[in-house]
């Protein structure tokens, strides 16, 4: 068996793996799920991320449909979308998987 190039580019499971497999966007939907934040808020409560990194991450976020940005005022909140709560539980369930299976894994 083989996989061509195009359909693991075209793979929907690929596609989520790249947004949820960076750095941060995990840490970001973990904080999202509890409540909606302001862009301060999140830059203080992820430790090691840069405002860029942030602001790139929640845009790439936004734009997958995951996060919703709502400008309140003089100061914008960020909030999971229904999408992205759906991910979060998807999420949660691989986490408990991977703390079950980790030490099998090198």
């Amino acid at each position: 068996m083989s996989i061509a190039l195009q359909d693991y580019e075209s793979c929907p499971v690929t596609a989520v793996l790249r947004r949820i497999g960076d750095k941060w966007s995990p840490a970001v939907i973990r904080l999202l799920a509890e409540r909606g934040y302001g862009f301060n808020e999140l830059d203080r409560a992820i430790e090691g991320i840069s405002r860029r990194v942030l602001t790139r991450t929640l845009r790439a976020l936004e734009e997958d449909g995951f996060v919703r940005r709502t400008p309140l005022g003089g100061r914008v909140e960020y909030a999971l979308t229904e999408r992205g709560r759906s991910l979060r539980e998807q999420l949660y369930a691989l986490g408990r998987w991977a703390a079950v299976t980790a030490d099998r894994m090198h």
